[in-house]
């Protein structure tokens, strides 16, 4: 690995920490307004949706585009896009929620397509061997956004208030300077025939002469290259992404979104101790989907996502006994066991969904997959704001609402991991053999 190779990764990982913080802050931020906007369960979960209608949105749109115009100006475009609709949030009237769940939905967009255009951009310039592990950091490090979110709601969040927290998320707009550093992936222009440019790129990466790069790989330009050759070639491949990301997402989507506030205001924390449990939750994400990545070059893809799939739904399974019991620790529990396995499966899961496609459609068909999946996003949270319902959210409503969600959670995570075993092993196979 090279200082340049390392400077891309570290963007990415930058950038993916960057624009989840934005993305997880809005759990902390209704926490905060909970109670003094009386917010009903149906009001929150329409909040927490909205992010991810605008994950689904922005993983469709700026997959196709990433194949379109380079994984680089998509990168741009999407911090722009988050960080934007981020400062319009600071102009939210008091008791606006509806407002505020607009702005999640343009602040969605621009995550969702981030680490949908980020992963091929690494993947293109690193080697087979640690492909899985290195493309997958992109995702490995998103709940340090997470960790980041706690902090700040424990440690300045009483005292700025949401407005300051949300301010925060501005804060990522200074990743463009980065960008700047770092040249297109060199596969992408390689299909666009710009082949002196992919030459540069690859000197770039490898820190060497231009003149001194080897023959590049035989490229084959594809008839056409849109959702149309998806739908016509690589139906199975889509359909496994589609389920598999689904059912991952929806569970643990759902717990990052509401676990803030069913600790709060479920179990009774107070917000600084919530962000505690959090910090602690965010470290049990990072370890299980860097876990995830490594195991992946070692064992495989498709056996990873199997187990990791198998023992996050213990996890959630534990939630759903603990929430009858009303036994605060054991939930506590259950949130880490799923975190760190049923969401610790994104550090490869996307990975090992673009390696399904070939380099002409990869981010294409990603984004398709996975964008179509992230509908998750909108119905788990939805699901449980309905579940809760009410007027202000009453602990006995919502420790109620909770097995039954939980229990669906268990299920769908069962499903997520024997619908990967139907993938393509990729494990040591190179990008131009798929």
């Amino acid at each position: 690995m090279t200082r340049n190779q390392k400077s891309l990764i570290g963007l990415v990982v930058t950038g993916n920490i960057s624009e989840f913080f934005d993305m997880f802050l809005i759990g902390f931020v209704v926490a905060l307004l909970t109670k003094p906007w009386n917010l009903t369960g149906v009001e929150a979960g329409v909040i927490l949706a909205c992010s991810g209608l605008g994950t689904v949105l922005g993983a469709i749109m700026w997959g196709r585009l990433a194949d379109v115009i380079g994984r680089k100006r998509t990168f741009w475009w999407c911090v722009v896009s988050f960080v934007g609709f981020t400062a319009v949030m600071l102009l939210t009237p008091d008791r606006g929620w509806w407002f505020l769940a607009l702005c999640r939905i343009g602040v969605g967009i621009g995550v969702g397509g981030l680490n949908i255009s980020s992963i091929p951009y690494v993947q293109e310039f690193v080697p087979a061997k640690q492909r899985g592990l290195l493309a997958g950091l992109a995702s490995v490090f998103i709940p340090a956004g997470l960790l980041l979110g706690a902090q700040a709601q424990k440690w300045i969040g009483p005292t700025i208030g949401w407005r300051g927290m949300v301010a925060l998320g501005i804060i990522p707009i200074l990743l463009l300077l980065w960008l700047r550093l770092v040249p297109e992936s060199p596969r992408y222009l390689q299909a666009k025939g710009r082949l002196e440019e992919a030459r540069e790129s690859l000197a770039w990466a490898m820190m060497i002469r231009p003149d001194e790069v080897g023959e590049l790989p035989t490229y084959e330009k594809p008839a056409r290259s849109s959702y149309g050759l998806i739908f016509d070639k690589y139906k199975k491949q889509l359909t496994i992404i589609t389920i598999g990301s689904f059912c991952f997402i929806l569970g643990s989507f759902t717990i990052q979104s509401w676990g803030q506030t069913l600790l709060k205001d479920g179990f009774g924390y107070d917000a600084a101790y919530v962000g505690v449990l959090f910090t602690w939750v965010a470290l049990a994400d990072v370890a299980g989907r860097l876990g995830s990545a490594w195991l992946a070059d070692i064992v495989g893809r498709r056996l990873v996502m199997f187990s990791f799939g198998l023992i996050g739904a213990v996890g959630a399974g534990i939630c759903a006994v603990a929430a009858t019991q009303a036994n605060a620790t054991m939930f506590f529990v259950g949130i880490l066991v799923a975190m760190a396995f049923g969401d610790g499966a994104f550090g490869i899961l996307n990975a090992f969904g673009a390696e399904q496609f070939p380099n002409e459609a990869r981010s294409t068909g990603l984004g398709l997959g996975y964008g179509i999946g992230s509908t998750a996003k909108i119905f788990g949270p939805a699901l449980m704001g309905a579940l809760i319902g009410g007027s202000m959210i009453d602990v006995n409503v919502t420790l109620n609402a909770v097995p039954t969600a939980f229990w669906l959670f268990s299920l769908l995570l069962v499903i997520g991991g024997v619908t990967y075993l139907f993938a393509t092993e990729t494990r040591n196979v190179s990008l131009d053999k798929i």
